[in-house]
């Protein structure tokens, strides 16, 4: 698995210098009170992990977060309905360890 981890993240480095070096022409942001002055490899790589991160985000907001909360009530509620446990019964054993 670590292999594999290791090619994915290579095939991503590598991928962001291909897109990085084919798109060097200099561009210019205009964002309201400033101007962000960059490459056009440079501008598509951060919109795309920006676009990773904010998708990830309402991911984990709007799926996984309720998820764990309803998780908890049902162990909270398993953990509320449970008995005490009984102590299993021992029974003699007929092999004697010789």
């Amino acid at each position: 698995m670590k292999v594999f981890r290791l090619l994915i993240l290579l095939a991503v480095l590598v991928g962001g210098l291909v897109v990085g070096s084919l798109n060097s022409q200099p561009i210019e942001i205009s964002l309201a009170f400033w101007v962000l002055k960059t490459t056009s490899g440079l501008a598509i790589i951060a919109s795309l992990l920006l676009g990773a991160l904010v998708g990830g985000g309402l991911v984990m907001a709007s799926l996984v977060v309720p998820m764990y909360a309803k998780l908890r009530r049902a162990n909270k509620a398993a953990l509320a309905t449970t008995t005490e446990p009984v102590a299993p019964v021992q029974t003699p054993s007929p092999f004697d360890g010789r």
